[in-house]
């Protein structure tokens, strides 16, 4: 069996600052974020940072690893807290949210939703599929779900919740009436809270069974 080598201090320390680094790096110019760039603000040669992180998509979960872990977690803390059915659709606001206030996380979505390979089963992707899986299928025990609807099946249309949130932000932000602008509370990094609580609403209304 082969034993994995605990990293020395020094690639400890490099792999901490490319971390605090790449999250920086993101939050201010999204996914794609020169990578050559984010190793010459760490500190780092381009070959650590490879060395560490072979892929955009790598760097990119490891830089945003927590908040995934704390959507997974809400998950459960939801489900312990509401009736299944209301669960699933505060869990769901709060992804949307989470996923156009924070740059890149739209794409790391829309990685861990991608109909095949690597990128669908990478750490991220199990985490948010086993999340909606525990929810989904409490919705579905629960009559508050079709029982045709698949947990990848809510974390697509997330994906696509927090895309049409950020058109409708757009198109407001180019007629000048967007909702929540200038208030304080409404606007998140590209897209509308409140257009995304409306877009969720109509999302669940549809998932529900025939009455």
């Amino acid at each position: 069996m082969t034993q994995v080598r605990p990293m020395r201090a020094d690639a400890r320390r490099n792999y901490a600052r490319l971390l605090e680094t790449a999250a920086r790096a993101f939050a201010e110019h999204g996914e794609g974020a020169s990578l050559d760039d984010i190793a010459r603000r760490a500190g780092v040669g381009s070959g650590t940072l490879y060395r560490h992180f072979p892929t955009r998509q790598a760097l990119l979960e490891a830089a945003y690893l927590d908040r995934i872990e704390a959507l997974a977690a809400r998950a459960g803390a939801l489900g312990r807290e509401l009736p299944p059915g209301e669960a699933l659709t505060a869990w769901l606001e709060e992804l949307c949210v989470g996923t156009i206030q924070v740059r890149g996380m739209r794409a790391l979505l829309g990685s861990a939703v991608a109909d095949g390979g690597a990128a669908a089963v990478t750490g991220c992707g199990t985490r948010m599929k086993a999340a909606a899986a525990r929810l989904v299928e409490a919705a579905q025990r629960a009559g508050a779900l079709r029982r045709d609807v698949d947990p990848i099946d809510v974390l697509r249309l997330a994906h696509g919740v927090a895309t049409a949130s950020e058109l409708a932000a757009g198109e407001a932000g180019c007629t000048g009436d967007g909702a929540g602008a200038g208030d304080g509370g409404g606007r998140g990094e590209g897209g509308d809270v409140r257009v995304v609580r409306r877009y969720v609403s109509l999302l669940t209304e549809g998932l529900r069974p025939p009455r």
